[in-house]
């Protein structure tokens, strides 16, 4: 059947197009109640809340990413930069000045020769004062014998500032007070065979230092210098894979726990030695988790820019050992010093031992508080370098049974000489700043005299308890100063500066400025003297009361000690009894300008007042001052300003400052001869003669007593070939007394000048100078025989010519005198 082409009726697609609208329309559901459509609604915007809450917790999630993202970004920031700054600070130090190195004061050294005036028992004292330990026979360094009158000692070297002396076995030969002969000797094992030596110095003493704020002090060290053993037992002991770590063990940290965990107690610390150099050098002792991570970074970044070598060698001059006093012993130089009185290399194999198991705990090790403790432990670290192979049996053997050795009195003594270490302070000032003279390490090598500081020391408290067993209350709170200078070359070879000689504070030598009375006198008669033609020793001065106007309508009137006037005297007699009077009269017309220029010339620098009393020391001055006077007499009118320093060296050992011997002439020698012989009378026949009731009549002394009004002052100053010294004796609160300058200071001094055995001052007449008999009463020249005569130094220029007459019966009757006189 053929397709049909024909369209569809309308009437059927309208049908269609119905039937299919009713087909496709929705069924409608029963309407709801009205309670289901409230609930319906609920639950649509519960949904709608639900979704916005998830909404926000994904925003608040999201913020805190990101701010977990900053602040670990800001944390990382910050973390590097104190990472950064740590390591800077790390290798600034580290590469820089590492310590504030104190300065090293040394006293002079010692110089043997042949002929030297020292006896064998001073010698000996000295050795005992450098911490030498006295055995049957120097075999070691730091080691002496004695047989007798010879001594056999093993010197420990030491760098001077133009030379390093090393360390030999040397004699020394005594007799009668007297070095006879210095030798060097073979040292242990080899052939016997003596060598002569023209010069030996002897190592100085340590007699103070200063020190930096946080008072921590060393002796630095090289690596190289290392005794043997020392490094073996160290790493054994502490750090057994230093070479194989990089600032932290886990290897040591795992042990440490587990020997922990078996002794249930600390028993063993797990830190490397870069651990323990970080600690020390860089961070406090606190035990904390923080201070022990920062501890632990800070050794990985020391491991990371420097070498071992260089890590252990800070480490040997850094850790601590000891304690001095208030002073920290830290390093190994320092330590051999301080516990065996030598030199770092110079260390025994017992003595390495002990000093390794001292790290452990100085404290609680100490070998001088604790000697058995410290024993156990140093043969434990024994015991371990030989379990490790680095000792035998036999070295193992020999030094267990060697004992400590600890030094009692170690040479490393800290301000043993207060006063004296003052006086080197303040001259260093005058070239170095203050933080270069704390923190820079100096060697400063003095002149100070160890054995006449001794004796000093020792004489002066001596002295002072008889004048208390004798005065009782009358000498309450007595206070002292003592300076003693050597004549030759101005050097203050000793000082006090109070009583309590090991006390620092006030310093009674530089600063207890007190009137001086009759010690100013002798200027005055230098100055008369000095006019050749005016004035001799015989000249004649009046002896009487005088009055002298001064301000407001007042009169200065002085009177002698005696209260006694003794009219017509001679310039010596008036010198040798210190009359008042006569020296005064005498300074009025001289012009009182006249004697303060003086004392200006032979070295006083403080300004004086023109006034009368000044004549006989109102003004005052200070020991060192008086004593700076004295020293241009000594010296015979050298001027030669004193001093305590000799060199300066740094750290490095480089010779910086050199304190040469500077003098200039400011008296003539003719003038000088009259002044010391005019001293000399004093000791002689005038106030000071009691000082021979301990020294031998036919040592010529020289000096001057002085005494204050109301007895608050009592001085001496005095003086041999050789010594020169100043005593003054007073309280603090310029009370009385009952001592004059005779019977307080001058005994002081005689007590201490009695020990030191002066040598006789030389009173060679200079070239101007003539003795001749003199009439002074007349002042004409005399027969040898003459009733009156006496035997006067004088000038050429002040001899007369004309003769006083006696007959032939004075001059037998004096004859005969002269035999009993």
């Amino acid at each position: 059947m053929a397709a049909s082409n024909k369209k569809p009726s309308a009437t059927k697609t309208k049908a269609k197009t119905k039937a299919n609208r009713v087909k496709k329309a929705p069924v409608r559901k029963p309407a709801a109640k009205k309670g289901a459509v409230s609930k319906r609604k609920k639950t649509r915007k519960k949904a709608n809340n639900t979704s916005k809450l998830g909404s926000f917790m994904a925003s608040i999630r999201k913020a805190l990413v990101l701010l977990l993202i900053g602040a670990g970004l800001i944390v990382g920031f910050l973390g590097g930069l104190t990472l950064l700054w740590t390591d800077y600070q790390l290798r600034v130090k580290f590469d820089g000045k590492r310590w504030a190195l104190p300065a090293k004061v040394y006293s002079r050294p010692l110089e043997l020769y042949s002929g030297l005036a020292l006896s064998a028992d001073d010698f000996e004292a000295e050795l005992k004062m450098l911490s030498y330990e006295k055995r049957n026979e120097a075999l070691q360094v730091g080691q002496y014998s004695r047989n007798g009158a010879e001594i056999h000692w093993f010197s420990r070297g030491f760098q001077f500032w133009d030379a390093t002396e090393p360390s030999i076995k040397m004699s020394a030969q005594f007799h009668q007070g007297q070095v006879l002969s210095v030798s060097q000797l073979p040292f242990p094992g080899q052939a016997m065979s003596l060598l002569d030596l023209a010069l030996v110095r002897i190592e100085p003493l340590v007699i103070g230092g200063f020190y930096p704020s946080h008072k921590e002090d060393r002796v630095l060290i090289k690596l190289e210098q290392s005794p043997d053993h020392l490094l073996d037992a160290l790493l054994a002991v502490e750090d057994r894979q230093f070479y194989e770590h990089y600032g932290v063990s886990l290897k040591g940290i795992a042990r440490a726990m587990v020997t922990n965990i078996k002794a249930g107690r600390v028993a063993q610390g797990g830190s490397t030695l870069t651990q323990q150099l970080v600690k020390n050098f860089y961070l406090s002792s606190e035990r904390s988790l923080t201070r022990k991570l920062k501890e632990a970074v800070m050794a990985l970044l020391l491991e990371f820019h420097y070498d071992k070598q260089e890590i252990l060698e800070t480490y040997l001059n850094e850790v601590y050992l000891g304690q001095a006093g208030r002073y920290g012993v830290h390093g190994f130089g320092l330590a051999s010093e301080f516990y065996f009185g030598q030199s770092f290399e110079h260390l025994t194999l017992p003595q390495v031992a002990l000093l390794v198991g001292l790290v452990k705990g100085p404290s609680y090790y100490d070998p001088r508080s604790r000697p058995e403790r410290a024993l156990k432990r140093r043969n434990q670290v024994l015991q371990l370098l030989a379990d490790q192979g680095g000792i035998s049996p036999q070295q193992l053997e020999q030094s267990v049974r060697a004992p400590l050795g600890i030094v009692k009195n170690p040479s490393y003594f800290h301000y043993r000489y207060p006063a004296y270490l003052d006086l080197v302070k303040r001259q260093l000032r005058q070239n170095y700043r203050e933080e270069d003279i704390f923190n820079q390490g100096l060697k400063i090598f003095t002149s100070l005299n160890p054995r006449v500081q001794h004796v000093v020391e020792r004489e002066l408290a001596t002295s002072l308890g008889q004048l208390e067993n004798r005065y009782g209350k009358k000498l309450q709170e007595l206070e002292a100063a003592v300076v003693m200078t050597s004549p030759q070359n101005g050097e203050v070879v000793a000082m006090i500066g109070g009583r309590r000689v090991r006390e620092s504070g006030f310093n009674r030598a530089l600063d207890a400025v007190r009137p001086t009375g009759s010690l100013i006198k002798p200027a005055i008669y230098l100055t008369a003297l000095e006019r050749y033609s005016e004035y001799s020793l015989a000249s004649l001065v009046l002896d009487e009361p005088l009055e002298v106007p001064v301000e407001d309508g007042k009169f200065w009137s002085p009177q002698n000690f005696d209260r006694t006037s003794h009219g017509q005297v001679t310039l010596l007699q008036a010198l040798s009894q210190s009359y008042n009077q006569a020296a005064a009269r005498l300074g009025m017309t001289l012009g009182v300008e006249d004697v303060v220029d003086t004392l200006q010339r032979l070295g006083l620098r403080r300004e004086l007042s023109y006034y009368p009393s000044t004549l006989l020391g109102a003004q005052g001055l200070a020991p060192i001052e008086v004593a700076q006077i004295y020293q241009t007499f000594a010296a015979r009118g050298f001027q030669q300003p004193i001093r305590a320093i000799r060199e300066v060296m740094d750290a490095q050992g480089n010779s910086l400052s050199r304190y040469p011997f500077s003098v200039r002439q400011v008296i003539d020698p003719e003038a000088a001869y009259f002044i010391n012989y005019g001293l000399s009378q004093v000791m002689q026949k005038g106030t000071g003669k009691s000082a021979y009731l301990y020294m031998p009549k036919d040592v010529i002394l020289a000096g001057k007593t002085g005494t204050t009004n109301d007895m608050r002052d009592s001085w001496f100053v005095g003086y041999s070939e050789d010594y020169l010294g100043v005593v003054w004796l007073g309280r603090d609160d310029n009370g009385e007394t009952p001592l004059t300058g005779a019977s307080g200071a001058l005994k002081v001094w005689s007590q201490i000048f009695r020990k030191l055995g002066p040598e006789s001052l030389d009173l060679t007449a200079a070239e101007g100078v003539e003795w001749v008999w003199f009439d002074s009463s007349t002042q004409k020249r005399s027969g040898a025989l003459c009733e009156g005569a006496v035997r006067f130094p004088m000038h050429k220029e002040y001899m007369t010519d004309q003769w006083t007459t006696c007959g032939q019966g004075d001059r037998v009757i004096n004859k005969i005198k002269s035999w009993f006189n």
